[in-house]
């Protein structure tokens, strides 16, 4: 049998397929900046019906997504964000809401399932009569949690979020690059999962298998105002149909690929289990599987071991 390397570090090494580069080859295209490119707006359509919601805007990343979702809804001076400290904002993003935002960012510490404590979220929003202080304007969360092993988050924790947010004019931001993981482990749909998030970025280029691409979701008027924030930070493009036609080949296929995702990331951790040097990290619901090795076991024979493919997945 040939010997194969599989690649486990991320799913963000995906590779278009020929069948992908074709659509990209064939994409129509127009000046996405003048809203003329026919295969963005076919895209935005798609996902803003898909979730629910009113429009979407085709980014060059999440995090752009994610940074411009939070400059778009902290529009004033003296806002800040709570998020989790366990979270991609937290942790992955450079802290850019306050390096280019502007924008004071409070952590409140993650359960080992991607939540938080609500009581503790609640303490945490700013008295907005008081000139002394922030005003918070919206929490971010994560679904599924990439830090805490791809868990998905349940729909009961965002819905009590919900109630807390609206008794503040607290808007939630999904960090939802996997989202479409937590719909198939969930088996709720996309649109179930965000009803009670004020906007989402959706990630192509996880899972999905795009190289490139996110799209923020929200409202049309949030949408608008997050076109100038994108403009400003140097996110809109111009023909990119080429781009949004390889998302719209992976948004077809993401069941069947997603599902088969998480069966081999089970079929992994099952492997896994079943030894004593390395032990599993968290609970596998989806694409994610974290390790953690034996005390005895060092870290250049392990990695060495990983490199000894004796048999493929199929």
């Amino acid at each position: 049998m040939q010997e194969s390397l599989i690649e486990f570090r991320s799913d963000t090494f995906t590779k278009p397929t020929p069948e992908m580069l074709q659509d990209m080859i064939k994409a129509e295209v127009g000046d996405s900046v003048y809203e003329e490119d026919p295969t963005v707006i076919k895209l935005e359509q798609i996902v803003s019906n898909l979730f629910g919601k009113e429009a979407a805007l085709f980014m060059p990343s999440g995090t752009m997504a994610n940074l411009a979702a939070v400059m778009t809804h902290c529009n004033e001076r003296g806002c800040d964000i709570i998020v989790g400290d366990n979270s991609h904002f937290n942790l992955w993003e450079q802290g850019n809401v306050s390096q280019i935002g502007g924008i004071y960012c409070k952590q409140i510490r993650n359960n080992e399932d991607g939540t938080f404590d609500l009581e503790k979220f609640e303490s945490m929003i700013s008295d907005h009569t008081d000139c002394h202080c922030s005003t918070t304007k919206a929490v971010c969360i994560e679904n599924t949690h990439n830090q805490c092993g791809g868990r998905v988050l349940p729909i009961s924790f965002i819905e009590n979020l919900r109630q807390i947010c609206d008794r503040y004019d607290v808007r939630i931001h999904l960090d939802g690059s996997r989202v479409m993981n937590a719909s198939i482990a969930s088996g709720k749909s996309v649109k179930e999962i965000c009803l009670h998030c004020d906007s989402i970025n959706f990630c192509f280029s996880k899972g999905l298998g795009a190289p490139v691409g996110s799209v923020l979701i929200g409202s049309k008027q949030f949408i608008e105002r997050a076109k100038r924030v994108r403009k400003a930070l140097g996110g809109a493009m111009r023909q990119v149909g080429l781009l949004a036609a390889a998302c719209l080949h992976a948004l077809e296929r993401a069941q069947q690929n997603l599902t088969k995702d998480h069966q081999n990331a089970k079929r992994l951790a099952d492997g896994i289990s079943t030894g004593s040097a390395v032990q599993l990290d968290n609970k596998v619901e989806t694409n994610i599987v974290h390790l953690k090795l034996h005390p005895s076991i060092k870290m250049a024979d392990f990695i060495q071991r990983l490199a000894m493919v004796i048999k493929k997945f199929d």
